[in-house]
């Protein structure tokens, strides 16, 4: 299968650059996956969409304001650091620019030396594990001197930090928002569970993955990067007890399909586990876990497309894309969503 098969004519202007003033006002593109009808709404329209007895799947990840300006402790140089993936304490997995500065031994500081970063590993793709040195809690040191890692096709400052997070984020550890769920606001949530809908929460955290391109021709040779997930004994009950009643898993994100699904054929069933998974979903794919997707619109020839061709086929995707442009739909990270049902 080939990648470019993936491809659609995107307007610049379409990519929106701000959040909207009220998360809920997003438009809504709703396809069905099976026989590629598409209508036309707003986000807040999808309590329309939802039953009694289906359960609602939230990550609940939270980014860390993981990128860091600072410079070489010997020649002054700066550098870019986006803090990727806790290995170890507080060993990190980190990309790098510019990368051809950083060797094993160099030295990176921050906040006039509040915090430091030793290189101990050099990795491809401009990827480098640092051990960091600080007085205090990381975390913190974090919030005073990092900003959001947005994505590097928002060219707008983002005015405030809080709208690259979920309204109910809450386990630090991600390089990137799972943007399908800037949708929703607290009184949608309410909503919901009033309508009786379950809602469950679990945990991918973002990494490399959502930076990186596919750089093959081929999509079967594209090699993912592992992100750490987990799940509750309380989560894997209920998502079983739904599956054994006949309501549907409605997956909030990519993020938290990849999680749904690699438990899913790891074990057979839901169960209490955590991890790094390198899922890759892709056409071809028989989906086990979800049976409906929220989901934002994604780039051209990515990961996140191929994964949505897989749950509604690349024919009703891309012609919903193609709708979606011609409406002028507001597309990626602060753009607007869509329902796979």
């Amino acid at each position: 299968m080939n990648v470019e098969e993936f491809d659609y004519n995107l307007p610049e202007e379409l990519i929106a650059q701000t959040p909207l003033t009220k998360r809920d006002t997003s438009r809504l593109l709703v396809l069905d996956k099976n026989s590629g009808n598409i209508e036309h709404k707003h986000f807040g329209d999808i309590l329309d969409y939802l039953k009694e007895g289906d359960t609602l799947v939230l990550n609940n990840t939270k980014v860390l304001p993981a990128r860091l300006i600072g410079e070489k402790v010997d020649t002054k140089a700066v550098i870019e650091i986006l803090l990727l993936k806790n290995v170890v304490e507080d060993e990190w997995e980190c990309l790098v620019k510019p990368a051809r500065r950083i060797k094993v031994g160099t030295t990176v500081s921050f906040g006039e030396g509040k915090l430091q970063a030793t290189c101990i590993k050099v990795a491809e793709e401009g990827i480098r594990h640092f051990k960091f040195s600080y007085e205090g809690i990381l975390y913190e040191i974090l919030e005073a001197l990092g900003t959001m890692p947005l994505p590097p096709y928002i060219h707008e400052k983002l005015k405030d930090q809080s709208r690259y997070q979920t309204v109910y984020a809450k386990e630090l550890g991600s390089a990137a928002a799972p943007t399908a769920g800037l949708h929703f606001t607290k009184e949608l949530l309410e909503k919901i569970e009033k309508k009786k809908v379950n809602i469950a929460y679990i945990t991918l955290h973002v990494g490399l993955g959502t930076f990186r391109p596919v750089s093959v021709t081929k999509v079967e040779e594209h090699q993912m990067h592992s992100e750490y997930y987990e799940m509750s004994h309380e989560v894997a009950e209920l998502l079983n007890k739904t599956k054994k009643n006949g309501g549907r898993i409605i997956s909030v994100g990519t993020t938290s399909t990849r999680t749904l699904e690699t438990i899913m054929d790891l074990y057979g069933t839901f169960q209490e586990c955590s991890g790094f998974t390198k899922i890759f979903i892709y056409p071809g794919y028989q989906f086990k876990a979800i049976d409906c997707l929220i989901t934002n619109f994604h780039l051209p020839k990515s990961t996140l497309l191929m994964l949505v061709s897989a749950l509604a086929g690349k024919d009703h995707i891309l012609n919903a894309y193609k709708t979606a442009v011609e409406e002028e739909y507001r597309f990626f990270s602060f753009g607007d969503a869509m329902f796979i049902q």
